[in-house]
């Protein structure tokens, strides 16, 4: 059985990343629409893109206005702000939001219609020229066919995808990363595991995208606490941001699974980041869906090393379990009452995020199967003791 195997079209990682990119950044056209967010053209990343620009003899137009998870009025906005500026191409530069909406941005600024009415279609069609530039580790943005957009009328996260979403260049820079602040390398951070987890036990996964979970798995194990806990730590930085490009090319290629599916409705109901509400399910999503493939969570375990063949699948998979349990307290994740969400609140729309999370289609991807009803227990499991 053949499968496919997508990536950028072209990737330049490592220092001095973005000088290296002159050339290729120079054939994309004349002018650059750059879709970024206030935060980041505050601490000076943008300037640095924009000075690189004006030695290379390229016009720009900045569009900022992306605030937090992008909406569907933000993108409308970015649509009639490129068709304004007369740009030729897209330059992206932040988080995951700048860069899921250049996406979205460009393909509205040739399809017809709402990006609403994509949502559970194949976006096809030809766009203008895109370029990424990750600000953090986790998102893998850079490197996926998948775009993230709210719609705040119906309070769903839309996941959109299509081949022609695919960066045509993802430039990875680690020093871009020095400035990310401790939540946000937590929330990015443990985004790109659970990318990386649930690549490796999606029934979509295949011979390369288990090369490359793996190696991403290990690097965050043995990289995420020491980054959360130094973020002056350029290694720990380096390798943070090319486990979040492996794990990005995973979902690319394998998807993502029961994680993200129950993690898309928190967030456009509870406004939590992509990153945290993955985090606060990981431990409960994984737990019920581990007896469904033992063998590839123990795999996991001896790969990071904290487990033998010594032990059997079922017992490596918890001591992974406990490992990740440990992983997460490092990183302060909250739970959803330390959050500042009410339980109260919480439970009566656990049922529309079940029914919104199988709508994804993204838990189906699980190797064990599960229902809506599963996903009603585990949300659940998330209830404060007493509760």
């Amino acid at each position: 059985m053949s499968y496919q195997f997508t990536m950028p079209k072209r990737t330049v990682i490592g220092e001095n990343a973005l000088m290296d990119s002159q050339r290729y950044i120079q054939e994309l056209g004349k002018k650059a629409f750059i879709v970024t967010g206030k935060i980041v053209t505050k601490m000076g990343i943008v300037k640095i893109l924009t000075d690189n620009l004006e030695k290379w003899g390229i016009e720009y137009t900045v569009f900022n206005d992306i605030t937090q998870e992008p909406t569907v009025s933000m993108i409308e906005l970015g649509v009639k702000e490129f068709i304004n500026s007369k740009s030729d191409f897209l330059i992206a530069i932040g988080g995951g939001s700048p860069l899921d909406s250049a996406k979205a941005i460009a393909a509205m600024s040739v399809l017809p219609g709402s990006i609403a009415d994509y949502m559970g279609k194949e976006i096809t069609g030809t766009f203008p020229p895109m370029v990424m530039i990750p600000t953090t580790a986790g998102t893998g943005s850079e490197t996926t066919k998948f775009t993230i957009i709210t719609d705040s009328e119906k309070d769903v996260k839309m996941l959109l995808k299509g081949d022609a979403l695919l960066p045509d260049m993802a430039i990875l820079d680690s020093s871009f990363t020095l400035t990310a602040p401790k939540s946000v390398t937590a929330a990015t951070g443990m985004d790109a595991l659970t990318h990386a987890i649930e690549a490796y036990t999606s029934r979509k996964g295949n011979a390369m995208t288990d090369m490359y979970a793996l190696s991403a798995i290990k690097k965050i194990f043995q990289y995420l606490p020491q980054v959360y806990q130094d973020g002056n730590n350029k290694k720990a930085r380096e390798e943070m941001s090319l486990a979040a490009f492996e794990a990005g090319v995973c979902i690319n290629n394998a998807s993502v699974t029961l994680v993200h599916g129950m993690s898309r409705p928190i967030g456009a109901l509870f406004h939590v980041s992509h990153g945290i509400s993955n985090a606060m399910l990981i431990r409960e999503c994984l737990a019920y869906v581990m007896d469904g493939c033992y063998e590839r969570f123990a795999t996991i375990a001896r790969e990071i090393g904290i487990t033998d063949n010594t032990y059997t699948d079922r017992e490596a998979s918890q001591i992974f379990l406990k490992k990740l349990t440990e992983l997460c307290k490092i990183c302060e994740i909250p739970t959803i009452e330390e959050y500042g969400i009410k339980w109260e609140d919480f439970e009566p729309r656990i049922d529309k995020m079940a029914e919104d999370a199988m709508a994804s289609l993204s838990p189906s991807n699980t190797i064990k199967n599960v229902t809506k009803e599963d996903l009603i227990i585990i949300y659940k499991k998330l209830a404060p003791a007493g509760n």
